[in-house]
């Protein structure tokens, strides 16, 4: 009992904050989708889930800072369950797809911001680090990956890829700096090899 009020009052007196986007998990990963409304995150989010990953709350996220580095995020009891998707109204997430559709809450690790990408609005992404920067969130640093929506942008599997390199980099992976480094060698054997002839 005296746990369970420690839990709650810690909980209840944490720093909070509520914040515009579709919070899913994401091969394990909380991944909060970002943008402008009417950019596309809750038609992502709902091909996302189709694919098997989780909703854990649209449009209005609550996130609790529970301790260092850890924004622990839920739903509001209203929300519960459910995704508003353009076209098709509100949509029961849990009724169309399942109990194993909803995560109650979760961890967040991953910010996707979705940009309309014939805007002109955002410079071109570096093409071997991508469209990457961090977001402060409760004083909280979180990854943040840009990602331009246009015609013939498969997102969901970009999004899947995005979550696959962040979990890669949480082990000490980075492929830039793989390439990076394979570059550097071969720029260094064929230079050697220059030299050799001379």
């Amino acid at each position: 009992m005296a746990y369970r009020l420690r839990h709650f009052l810690g909980e209840t007196l944490a720093p909070q904050i509520t914040l515009h986007g579709v919070f899913l998990e994401v091969l394990s990963i909380g991944l909060l989708l970002v943008g402008e409304p009417g950019v596309g995150k809750s038609e992502l989010a709902l091909e996302l889930i189709n694919r098997g990953h989780r909703l854990v709350a649209d449009d209005a996220p609550e996130f609790v800072l529970l301790g260092p580095d850890d924004l622990n995020g839920g739903c509001p009891p209203l929300l519960q369950d459910f995704l508003e998707v353009r076209g098709l109204g509100i949509l029961n997430i849990r009724a169309m797809f399942g109990e194993a559709a909803i995560k109650r809450r979760k961890q967040l690790g991953l910010v996707i911001r979705l940009v309309r990408g014939d805007t002109g609005a955002t410079a071109p992404p570096d093409r071997l680090t991508g469209a990457r920067a961090t977001r402060e969130i409760l004083d909280t640093s979180i990854p943040e990956i840009t990602l331009p929506v246009a015609v013939g942008h498969n997102l969901s599997v970009l999004v899947e890829a995005a979550a696959r390199d962040h979990l890669l980099r949480m082990q000490g992976q980075y492929s830039d700096e793989q390439f990076a480094a394979r570059q550097a060698q071969v720029i260094g054997d064929n230079s050697t090899g220059a030299d050799s002839c001379d």
